[in-house]
């Protein structure tokens, strides 16, 4: 492995408590060099399951965290300017495909339809991505894999992947994990007692029952880490569910109210 892959590499093993069978199917996913879609609510633990399997698998890792203003060349590269005339620089995904590193676009939506259409030779028999403007070919390297998430809950006409884009990868659908392992995640995460993280948890339940009822979304496991780590710091349990979970999630006084009233039913 090169120096420059070797700065990829994720060298402490990330915290990840399995679920269901996604660990077993990831490695078979990635023993035939299969395109992968992660999919699932935001916080629920996709991007900590990929940092996971990078490092379980010895790979590096490049992420790249898609948005609407993101260009083809962001993603290939760009010639630049400097002090001897042009270079050219390549961009996280030619770089990924160089090296065989495990190259993750995260919330793939985001980016614009004419922007991820550069992925679809890499995700294919080819294996290749063309750089027209350097008038190069890349061939993937043999460790190469393209992993790319996003929410379907946020899918809408004007916002969602292509057909020939879903239908070019593999796809493991993540939700949050079931009570009892979500409290363990909670406590180890932020270090609060199970009792402590028992009850964020429940808070969280209460909110999740009110998606498509004046909440987009419910709750993530990753904002109770946060309550949870602001109580470990000494802040007062209401106060950091304030901070942490109801400010954050919406600005509607009617929904703040309702959980402000599950926050102060468990603390």
């Amino acid at each position: 492995m090169t120096d420059l892959a070797s700065a990829y590499l994720i060298e402490k093993e990330p915290y990840y408590k399995e679920v269901d069978d996604e660990i077993a199917l990831y490695e078979a996913a990635y023993a035939a060099r299969l395109p992968m879609m992660v999919k699932g609510p935001t916080g629920c633990g996709k991007s900590r399951f990929i940092e996971y399997m990078a490092w379980r698998l010895k790979r590096p890792l490049i992420s790249v965290a898609c948005n609407e203003d993101m260009t083809a060349s962001d993603l290939v590269g760009r010639f630049l300017l400097d002090k001897d005339g042009t270079k050219w620089q390549d961009g996280p995904l030619t770089l990924a495909a160089r090296i065989g590193a495990i190259c993750y676009l995260d919330e793939v939506v985001e980016a614009r339809q004419d922007t991820t259409v550069v992925i679809h030779p890499l995700t294919d028999h080819r294996r290749t991505l063309p750089l027209d403007k350097k008038g190069e070919l890349v061939h993937a390297h043999p460790d190469f894999q393209l992993v790319i998430s996003y929410n379907p809950g946020y899918q809408s006409s004007m916002k969602d992947l292509k057909q020939s884009t879903k239908q070019r990868f593999g796809a493991l659908d993540f939700n949050y994990p079931e009570r009892d392992l979500e409290i363990e995640i909670v406590a180890h995460e932020s270090g609060v007692s199970t009792d402590v993280a028992g009850k964020l948890v429940s808070i969280a339940e209460r909110s999740r029952n009110l998606k498509g009822h004046g909440l987009d979304e419910g709750l993530s496991t990753r904002m109770l880490i946060y309550a949870g780590a602001l109580i470990q710091k000494g802040i007062a349990p209401i106060t950091a569910c304030s901070v942490a979970l109801v400010r954050p999630i919406t600005d509607d006084p009617d929904m703040r109210d309702a959980l402000d009233a599950a926050v102060t039913t468990f603390f």
